[in-house]
């Protein structure tokens, strides 16, 4: 069984980690853990467990807005489409897009009193919408963004809006688990903007926060991974269990394990025609 990144080796599901008995509290939380759906985007689990703070523009209200302004409007990788759901006033047409087969229910049932029709659509795959169909794109933590895409369905004038996850988000969390990886160049705004501008939209605004991310306990770490799954890829409580029984003794000893998220707030316009 080969060792993880960070040197250390999975246990073997035996309660023992490196041959000595477990706390019976890292087992109890991560029983607990496991056991936890992580289907949507619902992350009410984590309260007085974690907490995030919340980038100072306010996407659902910044969403809200615009929303409320468009005639025809598409929320790509909905999730749960919990976030759009939350929107005061539809527009007129209201489509979301989502790949993950659980969270299509989940979207679905979300949206219907809205009248959003969800569309099941591959991250990585040109959308299946016609050109020139929407006045509002909007997108709240892509795991891709494909930019030609974006632009070729919007009309001309239309907006694109997204909070988007910079550069080394959570970098302190997956580098305990992980070991030192190399440092990123930028926060990711220099990025959104010239891959934006190649596909033929303008920026109105661009910017970036650094967030405090407190995880009080091992179990809402555990959680946290299996449900953002991009922190660390290969993750599994079987291949990181050294490490977090690590994490779990540090929590204990010092208190809350402090991490930080990055986001990168876009949006963009496509140049009216002439």
């Amino acid at each position: 069984m080969r060792e993880n990144e960070a040197g250390g080796r999975p246990g073997n599901g035996s309660g023992t980690v490196g041959g000595v008995a477990a706390d019976p509290l890292f087992e109890h939380l991560l029983a607990e853990a496991e056991a936890v759906p992580v289907d949507g985007w619902d992350f009410s689990w984590f309260d007085g467990r974690a907490s995030e703070q919340r980038p100072s523009w306010g996407y659902a209200t910044l969403m809200g807005e615009r929303m409320a302004a468009a005639g025809a409007a598409l929320d790509l990788q909905t999730g749960g489409g919990e976030v759009l759901a939350g929107i005061p006033q539809p527009p007129g047409m209201l489509c979301a897009t989502e790949s993950w087969p659980p969270n299509l229910r989940i979207a679905r049932r979300n949206l219907e009193p809205l009248h959003g029709f969800v569309v099941q659509a591959a991250d990585f795959q040109p959308l299946p919408f016609r050109s020139d169909t929407f006045d509002l794109v909007v997108s709240r933590h892509p795991t891709t963004v494909l930019w030609h895409e974006i632009a070729r369905v919007l009309r001309p004038g239309g907006r694109y809006l997204s909070q988007q996850i910079g550069i080394g988000s959570n970098r302190e969390l997956y580098e305990f688990l992980m070991g030192p990886l190399p440092h990123p160049a930028g926060d990711g705004t220099e990025r959104a903007l010239r891959e934006l501008t190649a596909a033929g939209l303008v920026a109105e605004d661009l910017r970036h926060e650094s967030l405090e991310v407190r995880f009080d306990d091992i179990g809402a770490v555990v959680v946290f991974l299996r449900k953002v799954i991009w922190t660390v890829p290969d993750f599994s409580v079987r291949r990181y269990r050294a490490r977090l029984a690590d994490l779990h003794q540090q929590i204990q000893r010092a208190g809350p394990f402090v991490s930080h998220s990055q986001r990168v707030l876009v949006e963009a316009v496509k140049p009216a025609q002439r």
